[in-house]
């Protein structure tokens, strides 16, 4: 036994004392000992420091006196030598406020966004976003900064991609807000209502309580109803926008663009009011002028007051005395009696019926088939259930002279009643050949009784 236990020992010793190769030290950012391997991440030594230092202040000397393009490889040599030291995200900075006096704004806007994706907490990086804001509004706002006499032309897609960078690297930045709106302007200049929508919502719910949120939800209805009215976006755009508007006026009532939109909501309104008086007068042509009426009083409802309104009561007054006040009710005109009254009642009652929550149909008669002669089973309660008198004669008995009578079974194979009894003095009929073969097993049990008594 001692054996066994002996060997698993040695094993498992071996196992422990085998050297582990490097590439497993390397997971847990051990180093053998005596091994000149650097570990994967190390700080930068005192030494790499003051150079990378030292490096900068070259740099910034150059930039100084002019030569920017050796300040600038200056620069690019400490970010890629001596990346994690506090002179890199300087340096950094510095190539992209270069780039920018350049004119290079798209390559100054990608080295400003090399900064915020490497050093997220560098102390450049405020100024470093406020840069890249001023960058994407050149090419949202169309400005013509020139270089070298070249006009800058907008580019709404750069500007729209600009600011989603800004928003994805610094969502918590005071201008974040800002420039999730501006994504929204870029892409309503850029014809995509669909898709500015959907940015300014975006602005509504991740920043509510930022001051440019109402801006967001007023710019919402603004671009709804620019669209109802090229009438190129959806048809239904006049309700979202006047639903934008109110939601506007209902939940920022002291901006100072309420007026503007209680104006846009009673444009939008009165729009309304157009189309239904020429659905109005379109029947008034074709001489339906119940329908007529009712759309009339349909002007008359939305818009008490205005131009419409007037003109549908005018026309409706001059109905009146055209075809009578009877005609234009849109309800029957006449009562009415006999059998089309009856006929009436009847259907509506089919019609209130049928309008029941627990309405199943019409009932059903369904027919219950009797098995042989028989009656079917009783669904239907019996009642109370009274106990019959007692009988007070013998039951085992007749009165004499007449003869038992069976109950009726309904049974066919079985009759009414028993045969009747033979007169007095009658002679049994003679036997015949079949009842001479039915009885003869009746002898021979007779016979066969007799011999047993007798022995």
């Amino acid at each position: 036994m001692r054996k066994p236990a002996f060997l698993l020992t040695l094993s498992i010793s071996a196992l422990v004392l085998a050297p582990l190769p490097a590439s497993a030290l390397d997971i847990f950012g051990w180093k053998l000992f005596g091994s000149d391997e650097k570990a994967a991440t190390t700080a930068p030594s005192s030494t790499e420091e003051g150079t990378a230092a030292e490096e900068l202040r070259g740099g910034e000397a150059l930039e100084n006196s002019g030569n920017t393009g050796d300040a600038v490889k200056v620069y690019r040599g400490i970010v890629k030598a001596n990346s994690l030291t506090a002179a890199a995200p300087k340096a950094l900075a510095r190539i992209g406020r270069i780039l920018e006096r350049q004119g290079s704004y798209k390559d100054a806007f990608a080295a400003y966004s090399d900064y915020t994706a490497k050093y997220p907490r560098g102390g450049e990086f405020d100024s470093v976003i406020q840069a890249q804001f001023e960058i994407a509004k050149l090419y949202l706002n169309g400005q013509k900064k020139k270089l070298l006499g070249v006009p800058i032309s907008t580019d709404y897609e750069k500007a729209n991609e600009m600011f989603e960078e800004i928003v994805k690297r610094a969502p918590f930045h005071k201008l974040a807000p800002l420039a999730q709106f501006n994504v929204g302007q870029a892409l309503e200049k850029a014809s995509k209502p669909s898709e500015a929508l959907s940015a300014y919502q975006e602005v509504i719910t991740r920043y509510p309580g930022d001051a440019i949120a109402d801006d967001a939800q007023y710019q919402m209805g603004y671009v709804q109803f620019h669209a109802a009215q090229d009438g190129s976006y959806d048809q239904s755009a006049k309700l979202k926008a006047r639903e934008s508007f109110e939601d506007f006026v209902n939940r920022y009532p002291t901006s100072e663009k309420v007026a503007q939109a209680k104006q846009n909501i009673q444009a939008l309104s009165g729009s309304d009011v157009k189309g239904t008086l020429e659905v109005a007068r379109y029947y008034d042509k074709t001489k339906n002028y119940k329908a007529a009426v009712v759309y009339y009083n349909e002007v008359i409802r939305n818009a008490p007051g205005s131009t419409e309104s007037g003109l549908a009561k005018k026309r409706i007054d001059e109905l009146k005395s055209l075809v009578g006040v009877d005609a234009l009710r849109s309800g029957p005109e006449r009562a009415q009696g006999g059998d089309t009254a009856l006929a009436r009642r009847r259907a509506q009652a089919l019609v209130d019926v049928a309008s029941r929550p627990d309405f199943n149909g019409p009932p059903i008669s369904y027919p219950y088939p009797t098995l042989n002669g028989r009656p079917a089973m009783r669904t239907t309660p019996l009642g109370p259930i009274i106990e019959p008198a007692l009988p007070t004669g013998d039951p085992l008995q007749t009165a004499p002279g007449t003869q038992p009578t069976v109950p009726a079974s309904g049974d066919p194979l079985i009759p009414p009643t028993l045969p009747p009894p033979p007169a007095e003095g009658a002679k049994p009929a003679e036997a015949t050949k079949d009842d001479a073969v039915k009885t003869a097993p009746a002898t021979v049990d007779t016979d066969k009784t007799k011999e047993q008594k007798t022995k």
